[in-house]
């Protein structure tokens, strides 16, 4: 992934929109790819047809997603949709917004919660429930894994290593994340990145909710 390794960051902050631009950056190359969006206030995406969806996940700012016969959709931090496909889908903000897009295939399996062309918050997804971890497969296939995760305070996972890099959001409360033999602190909006093998461990603060992008390839 085109990400830092190890350290606590915040897409929203690194991905700045430069006034009158719309930008992209390539985060990961894979058989699902994901790619960052800065939008300025008063640009647009064209609508185009893709033969796959997008799990769109807005970071800052405010967004539309909208298409043909009145499909028009508002997003704000926070939320995220999984696109329509097979029709034409653009993007466009008044104020400006940054947003990670995840290529989702028709083929990958989507968890019911989560249907094409509604608005949903990724934090709301799964409850709190006390003294568990409570985690959700939103979508996942052989190479990839998507994955919302609630920490009651006090939780943790214990020291371990992925088959493959990870890519984390945090979305609700406070935690700190373990990686390598040092602490970081890690709190609603800002991001993680694993390398592949990389020892890491997850322990809640306070309440924490997380998602979790998973690459196998």
């Amino acid at each position: 992934m085109n990400e830092k390794v190890g350290e606590v960051f915040a897409i929203a902050k690194d991905n700045q929109p430069v006034p009158g631009c719309t930008i992209s950056k390539s985060v990961y190359d894979g058989g699902n790819a994901v790619v960052v969006f800065s939008l300025a206030a008063g640009t647009d995406i064209s609508a185009e047809i893709f033969p796959y969806y997008k799990l769109i996940l807005v970071a800052e700012g405010s967004l539309e997603v909208y298409g043909t016969d009145g499909f028009v959709r508002g997003l704000s931090a926070g939320d995220g949709i999984l696109t329509p496909t097979d029709q034409p889908i653009g993007m466009r903000t008044a104020d400006g917004a940054v947003y990670t897009e995840i290529e989702i295939h028709k083929e990958d399996t989507m968890n019911q919660a989560v249907h094409a062309g509604e608005v949903f918050k990724l934090a709301e997804l799964v409850p709190y429930q006390d003294g568990k971890i409570v985690n959700m497969d939103v979508v996942h296939n052989d190479k990839m894994k998507f994955v919302v995760m609630a920490f009651d305070k006090g939780t943790a996972l214990s020291e371990h290593a992925a088959p493959g890099e990870a890519l984390i959001f945090a979305l609700d409360g406070e935690g700190v994340i373990g990686y390598e033999g040092e602490d970081h602190p890690i709190k609603a909006g800002e991001n993680f990145h694993f390398a592949k093998g990389g020892l890491h461990s997850v322990k809640a603060t306070e309440k924490f909710k997380m998602a979790l992008l998973l690459t196998l390839e």
